[in-house]
């Protein structure tokens, strides 16, 4: 199996060059940029599995090039880690919203970074699944039909995609706007409320299985999937 192949994207040489020796060392393939133009050049080139992004870049900001890299449909399935100093969760809300899969803030030990940067790729990678399971969901990705209990569940396209992407994404909360982007897309515009009609036809449709508790709301945060309890 090819190693997956990762972008690090860091101005400051010492830490850059710590990140890829250590990923090097866990059997990971590194490309190198230290800045966002010559990034931009690798993702076209090399297309990576996942991108490591400092937050501060010398020629714009790695929350920029994440809003960037999320907008572009040539590399909005692309991984991204935010790595920065930033430690509020403003900062960290900040840098989720933008699109990134996942936070890290300085210092970090290049244990926690090998685990985070698997984490993400093993949930990047379950769109490729033909099935998700999870307690008495099934989500065939490959024939596009959902089923609970062996029952088969019926859903319209935006449902199904809504489910899918909180499926392959579990126990993490989505905001609204972030599931806009991520499942309606980052250049359609509609009111966040959108995913709100959606969400009560998803539940509706699962409730027969006794499922619709999975699509848990957080109260002034979003939704978040779940088969545990609350």
């Amino acid at each position: 199996m090819a190693a997956n192949k990762i972008l690090v994207v860091e101005d400051e040489a010492p830490i850059r060059e710590m990140i890829v020796f250590h990923l090097s060392r866990a059997g990971f393939e590194t490309l190198e940029a230290g800045d966002c133009k010559v990034a931009r050049e690798l993702l076209v080139d090399e297309r990576p599995d996942l991108a490591l992004i400092d937050w501060m870049l010398p020629d714009m900001s790695g929350l920029e090039l994440t809003r960037m890299l999320k907008r572009d449909k040539e590399n909005d399935d692309i991984a991204i880690i935010m790595l920065t100093a930033r430690a509020d969760e403003y900062d960290k809300v900040s840098g989720l919203d933008s699109g990134a899969d996942d936070y890290i803030t300085k210092p970090f030990s290049p244990r926690e970074l090998v685990a985070r940067i698997q984490a993400v790729l093993r949930r990047a990678g379950a769109d490729n699944d033909e099935t998700v399971s999870s307690g008495v969901l099934s989500l065939d990705t490959a024939g596009h039909r959902v089923s609970a209990n062996g029952n088969e569940i019926r859903l319209g396209p935006t449902e199904y995609r809504l489910l899918k992407f909180l499926m392959t994404h579990p126990d993490r909360v989505y905001s609204r706007s972030q599931l806009l982007d991520r499942v309606w897309g980052a250049n359609v515009y509609v009111e966040e409320r959108t995913v709100d009609v959606h969400v009560r036809r998803l539940r509706k449709a699962l409730a027969d299985e006794a499922a619709d508790d999975y699509i848990q709301t957080v109260r002034g945060a979003g939704y978040r999937f779940s088969n545990r309890e609350k």
